[in-house]
């Protein structure tokens, strides 16, 4: 089955929504997204858009805020770009009807790590979810926009994808024309043929064994893209968020930064405060220095987890502002108000992604990427909290200036070949896709964590590359099934993030390794840079 659209969006956060509410009045849309509608890493973000509105406040402190962070990897002209046109589109998120939530009348303004200023728009502790909330029912209502769930994309179509291609036209820039795309209810594959492609599809959490991200997280838009041919860059730097409830029954629950902003202290099992060993912002430090600190603590003491300490805080005060984690906590028997949060650290954010411009345009011709899948250069070495949702709303809104604007290509329809089964079979062999999977996430986790060394590194790329290998020669020979799909994806992406973190020799940011423990100057301002020709 062939879909024509003028544009294919793949993914349903927030860039996505918001780049299809940008052009829906003027394009046809389909949003494909492999869940429902409001699941995604957007729904999960818990403590909110970082954006310059308070009177003490300015551009070139929350500027300087996200340099920092960033370790000295940050593009400078994306973080003015973001910081200045980002507070105009939170704005413009409240006339849509987001509830975020007020003080006195006015913006309640929160604190988060690595913030010289109260700058944190939110919606209590869910702010994602209200984001998504309104986002969502604004494009059900739309009459431009079509939304499919449970369909995944498979590949992006390209000039690869043409019948009788010749030598000639491989040689080319690279166009994308739309993507295959798996109907998992149908369980048929259709091609979707657009003039432009909008990647959205989030991050890659889900190749750590311990991950704040939802089960959709697979890395699908960095995997496509990269096959495809698009430059993909600083995929070492892995954002490790440093509080994520330890318990059984609630397997990695992210308890939002914001926590610790409120006030909250941090102690070992020994009951100390131990940051101040480790920063002066002690606990308010950015998520890779608090996430190591954390990581330090249990290795030397031996310890399964640190704790959150809200007992010194008013406790109305403290369910007010955080209703949702305080329901949480106390349907595993724990209040917040009186008893200690068991946290450990869990994979969060991605700093990497498909290299994108200022318009969130990728190395593809007609391929655009905004959101975590992407790598504007905003982040750098390190993501600066709740900076996030702030460059997704930004960069959507850029690249559906470029869409509406730019002159569109004539899809090469008839060239472009049907998806081809003939060759493959169906499987029962689910073990091998659930064992290789778990073999992934403990191979990430135990060597690619938080603390890393040369050693460990090469061990892992020597596994997966033979992981890749097996999973690739199963591809082949398998019809396509949405478990298969995200397996394919993450081994690539686990792939690339190895790739990039032993090019990276010296510790920045998120990057932190024993044989080079100290950051070299002559390597500020290097991107690691992969294509599919170089792994």
């Amino acid at each position: 089955m062939t879909i024509q659209t003028d544009i294919l969006v793949i993914g349903s956060g927030i860039a996505g929504l918001f780049y299809t509410l940008r052009v829906a009045d003027h394009k046809k849309v389909v949003i494909v997204t492999k869940k429902q509608t409001v699941e995604s890493n957007t729904n999960y973000a818990q403590g909110g858009i970082a954006s310059v509105l308070a009177a003490d406040d300015a551009y070139d402190l929350h500027i300087e805020d996200t340099l920092e962070a960033g370790s000295g990897l940050c593009h400078l002209d994306a973080v003015k770009t973001v910081v200045e046109e980002g507070p105009e589109l939170v704005k413009e998120l409240l006339h849509f009807g987001v509830d975020f939530t007020t003080k006195n009348q006015q913006l309640h303004l929160s604190r988060e790590g690595g913030h010289s200023r109260n700058r944190i728009v939110h919606s209590k502790d869910l702010t994602g979810k209200e984001i998504e909330r309104v986002l969502v029912a604004r494009a059900l209502r739309h009459p431009n926009v079509t939304i499919l769930e449970n369909h995944m994309a498979i590949e992006l179509i390209t000039e690869h994808h043409f019948q009788n291609q010749s030598t000639k036209e491989s040689a080319k820039n690279i166009h994308c024309w739309g993507a295959y795309v798996l109907d998992k209810e149908q369980n048929t594959i259709k091609k979707f043929l657009a003039t432009t492609t909008v990647l959205t599809s989030g991050g890659c959490g889900c190749v750590y064994l311990h991950t704040t991200n939802p089960a959709i997280a697979t890395g699908d838009g960095v995997a496509m893209a990269f096959r495809a041919g698009a430059k993909v860059a600083n995929m070492e730097f892995i954002q490790f968020h440093p509080t994520t409830l330890f318990h059984p029954d609630a397997r990695s629950y992210l308890i939002s930064e914001a926590v610790r902003g409120h006030g909250a202290y941090l102690r070992n099992k020994a009951g100390e405060r131990f940051m101040e060993r480790y920063d002066q912002r002690k606990e308010l430090a950015p998520r890779d220095i608090v996430a190591r600190a954390i990581d330090s603590e249990l290795k030397q003491r031996g310890d399964d987890c640190v704790f959150l300490d809200l007992r010194h805080l008013d406790a109305e005060e403290t369910k007010q502002a955080f209703p949702n984690i305080f329901q949480k906590c106390q349907s595993i028997s724990l209040d917040i108000t009186r008893d200690l949060i068991p946290v450990v650290p869990a994979a969060h954010y991605s700093c990497g992604g498909v290299v994108s411009d200022l318009y969130g345009r990728s190395s593809i011709t007609n391929l655009f990427v905004c959101g975590e899948v992407s790598m504007t250069g905003l982040h750098g070495a390190n993501r600066l909290a709740s900076n996030s949702l702030l460059e997704a709303l930004v960069f959507a809104n850029r690249a559906a200036q470029i869409s509406l604007t730019g002159t569109s290509e004539t899809v090469p329809e008839f060239r472009i070949r049907d998806w081809d089964i003939s060759g493959t079979y169906n499987t029962e062999e689910w073990v091998l896709i659930s064992h290789n999977k778990r073999e992934i996430q403990t191979l990430l986790w135990d060597y690619v964590g938080i603390v890393r060394s040369t050693l460990r590194l090469q061990r892992a790329q020597r596994r997966i590359n033979l992981l890749y290998e097996e999973v690739e020669n199963f591809y082949k020979r398998t019809r396509v099934s949405e478990k298969l799909l995200e397996l394919r994806n993450l081994t690539l992406v686990g792939k690339i993030i190895i790739e990039s973190a032993l090019r990276r020799m010296e510790s920045r940011g998120l990057h932190f390794t024993s044989d080079y423990p100290h950051t070299n100057p002559t390597l500020s301002q290097f991107d690691t840079v992969l294509t599919n020709k170089e792994i």
